[in-house]
């Protein structure tokens, strides 16, 4: 399943990683799922709950999901994945990053920012049918020029 985005939406997600630096971004992605592709058409930053932690861990606020749905239903999108930055960490999802992630069939981007500079994005769809069965798969990233398709 490919991740449609357009080249400012990728734009917007990697300047955010670099912006929190030397701490974790977070934000969720808003847009529709058909078939064979994840299209996101809005982004939307969170706060990085995470105080423990915030340079290798990220947390988004119930109530930010929760307005998040409600903004998605208005315009008649839905939540169809998240994004973090990875400090001086690579693009790689990590066993938190694993272990966090509920919602089945919804993208996980996530970009390496390396001493202060997004370098490398990936994404990563969370399959199966519950938490016994649940995969990472990478996913490829499609760009296009337009904001919406």
């Amino acid at each position: 399943m490919t991740l449609n985005l357009s080249n400012l939406l990728y734009r917007d997600l990697r300047t955010h990683g670099e912006e929190t630096y030397p701490e974790e971004c977070c934000g969720i992605l808003l847009g529709r799922a058909d078939g064979g592709a994840i299209t996101v058409l809005r982004l939307l930053r969170a706060g990085n709950t995470r105080t423990d932690s915030a340079h290798n861990r990220y947390n988004i606020a119930p109530q930010e999901l929760i307005s998040a749905q409600r903004e998605g239903r208005k315009a008649g999108l839905e939540i169809v994945g998240f994004y973090h930055s990875h400090p001086d960490h690579p693009a790689q999802w990590s066993a938190t990053d694993f272990a966090e992630a509920h919602w089945l069939g919804c993208a996980y981007v996530i970009t390496a920012v390396e001493q202060g500079r997004a370098t490398v994005t990936n994404s990563f769809l969370l399959t199966g049918t519950g938490e016994e069965d649940k995969a990472f798969s990478q996913q490829s990233i499609l760009l296009h020029p337009s904001e919406s398709r």
